[in-house]
């Protein structure tokens, strides 16, 4: 994940949830990408953030239940055989493959360049994600459907390494999840921190009540005594997530019948929210009251990772040839 601070509603259902669960099945490999970061970052303010973000974000994740004990938990650019990995890689990855990504095109469009003027990182961002993934000989990759091309790509440069060089590295296979699109405040585009209209997983229960206040509702009630639609109302939907079943079902009775106004129903749903991320929130300020508590987690990731980073190298330069 990269480090862009503190996580929002939409983060912690759409992936966050998924990482901790999957701590019951897999031993998991969880990484800071700020390498990736770097791609697309315009000015130097933003570089001058990432250490704070880190901090910021990995608390959210501690808090939510990912487990130093059970996974490791390491900042990317602590581990440079990723650096080196990478650039072993790109000798055997052609430009068109990288060329013809998607979400390269995409990304373009969004900083206004062209791909004459974009910088080489972004080019590059899938062998480096690439490396990410196989360093550590990882054989699976939690991915949702609209991510498949991406690992696909990388299972393509594992083939064709291994068909220059010996069968060096597994090709990851793809653990479909399925992410909840979570809608922002503004009723009509993925919550995003971008955009404003996303609550933080950390926010205080005051501040998530105000957030959520400004909520959009269905455009066409206009009055209390006009009966709502649910179903097109984003409150609603997440009253499904945070509510209880008895709960919703009274929301959407009160709501269709004019027994309840917009107002009330969202302070209803802000309740359900503080009381959903209450013991969340209690976990993060007891992480956060001890300052090397984080930079300890990370410190002893990046020694784990390490040591599985060196093997791996090793094994490479001499597929290579390299001395």
């Amino acid at each position: 994940m990269r480090p862009t601070g503190r996580l929002h509603l939409g983060n912690y259902l759409g992936a966050l949830q998924n990482w901790v669960t999957l701590q019951d099945s897999y031993k998991c490999i969880y990484c800071v990408a700020d390498l990736h970061a770097l791609t697309t970052m315009e000015n130097p303010k933003e570089v001058l953030e990432i250490k704070s973000n880190i901090h910021e974000m990995v608390l959210d994740w501690l808090a939510a239940g990912v487990d130093p004990k059970r996974s490791m938990i390491f900042v990317q650019s602590q581990v440079p055989e990723v650096m080196t990995l990478h650039t072993l890689l790109s000798m055997v990855t052609p430009m068109g493959w990288l060329l013809r990504v998607p979400t390269f095109k995409e990304k373009v469009r969004q900083m206004d360049e062209t791909e004459e003027t974009v910088n080489y990182g972004l080019v590059g961002y899938p062998v480096l994600q690439t490396a990410d993934i196989i360093l550590y000989k990882a054989d699976t990759v939690p991915v949702g459907q609209d991510q498949l091309p991406h690992l696909e790509l990388a299972r393509e440069i594992v083939r064709r390494f291994n068909h220059r060089f010996g069968d060096t590295f597994p090709e990851p296979q793809a653990k479909l999840t399925e992410a909840p699109l979570i809608v922002g405040l503004d009723g009509h585009q993925k919550m995003s921190k971008s955009l404003d209209n996303h609550v933080e997983m950390a926010a205080s229960s005051q501040e998530t009540t105000r957030r959520v206040l400004t909520a959009f509702t269905d455009p066409q009630r206009l009055r209390l005594e006009q009966p709502g639609r649910p179903e097109v109302c984003n409150v609603y939907s997440l009253h499904k997530i945070f509510g209880s079943t008895s709960e919703v079902a009274t929301v959407h009775d009160e709501c269709t019948t004019a027994r309840r106004g917009c107002v009330d129903c969202k302070r209803h749903l802000a309740r359900s929210i503080n009381g959903s991320l209450e013991s969340l929130r209690a976990r993060r300020e007891k992480f956060s009251k001890d300052p090397d508590f984080v930079r300890q987690v990370l410190e002893d990731g990046a020694i784990k990772a390490r040591a599985i980073a060196r093997q791996t190298i090793a094994e490479v330069y001499q597929r290579m040839g390299l001395a």
